[in-house]
């Protein structure tokens, strides 16, 4: 959907490249990809994290055989929100949805498994790992394209660069993406304010002038790379993070906490350090889902990566 975003300039594409490989637009089968020989597709576009065998597969195939390799979009970036069930292990989630599910009739208690003997062959499916990884994670990738879609003047400027109307940067560069704080491109007033009490979108209206986290909204722009033209902020939604963490970066989430922290209305006179503790996680205690909101896009590269093994 997000290539389509680029209206006619699709047909300028359609008269330059062929489709190889596009299962929601042709029916091509993955025994043709694997006749293809070595660097045969000119560019590939990955779309989404690497959760499964069959995931993992796909991402070697399709490196194999492309000269550009290309991830594109948040999950292949960064892992998205996918890659949030890493906080669960693959067994914490067959059991809660086979066996916990209250909407889910199981009552022979079975869950999937990858090799399923029958008496007229084997059934297989793709092993489900315990953990979600990005498409870097997994395979080496020439180029990498944020954005929960990316927007189509990113796509454009990708296309741009691959048919060589512009240089195409270092290897391994993020692309058609800004290199500062989302802020930078955010057009609302900012103001230094100090909070005792962080909100969620819905439970204030906000001054459409003023920065949504001067007035304690929790906006991602202080740590999310610029490129989308901080569409969400100045609807009066909050930035969530998509485009990723900044360059030179090394936790998203982190960044955003101690920005958080630059704001708190807290008081260091007199007070012992379990007080001061108390005051602070009382403010933080008012966002429900902290690492949900920290991590959204980029928990996979962050430095906690995934919960601990059992």
């Amino acid at each position: 959907m997000s290539i389509l975003e680029i209206h006619e300039r699709i047909l300028d594409i359609a008269e330059i490249f062929d489709l190889v490989y596009w299962p929601c637009i042709i029916d091509v089968k993955k025994k043709k990809l694997y006749a293809l020989r070595d660097d045969e597709i000119a560019f590939c576009l990955f779309n989404g994290a690497i959760r499964t065998e069959e995931d993992e597969e796909m991402a070697h195939l399709l490196r194999k055989k492309s000269k550009l390799f290309i991830a594109y979009g948040s999950c292949a970036h960064e892992g998205s929100i996918p890659g949030l069930s890493n906080l669960y292990s693959a067994e914490d989630h067959f059991t809660s949805i086979y066996l916990e599910n209250p909407t889910t009739v199981n009552n022979l208690k079975k869950i999937p498994i990858s090799i399923t003997k029958m008496p007229d062959g084997n059934l297989s499916l793709p092993v489900f790992y315990d953990t979600v990884k990005t498409l870097g994670q997994t395979t080496d990738v020439d180029y990498f394209i944020p954005g929960c879609p990316p927007e189509s003047h990113q796509v454009e400027a990708a296309f741009d660069a691959i048919k060589g109307e512009s240089p195409l940067p270092d290897r391994g560069s993020v692309i058609s993406a800004g290199s500062v704080a989302l802020c930078e491109e955010c057009p609302k007033k900012k103001e230094i304010k100090r909070l005792r009490h962080l909100f969620r979108p819905h439970e204030l209206f906000p001054d459409n002038n003023v920065c949504l986290l001067a007035q304690g909204i929790v906006c991602m722009g202080p740590a999310t790379r610029s490129g989308c033209g901080a569409l969400c902020p100045q609807n009066n939604m909050p930035c969530i993070g998509c485009y990723g963490t900044l360059p030179n970066a090394i936790d998203q989430g982190a960044n955003m906490l101690s920005a958080i922290a630059s704001l708190l209305d807290i008081s260091f006179d007199g007070k012992t350090e379990s007080e001061l503790e108390r005051e602070i996680d009382d403010v933080i205690k008012t966002i429900p889902d902290l690492i949900g909101l920290l991590y959204k896009f980029s928990l996979p590269v962050s430095i906690l990566q995934k919960s601990k093994s059992r």
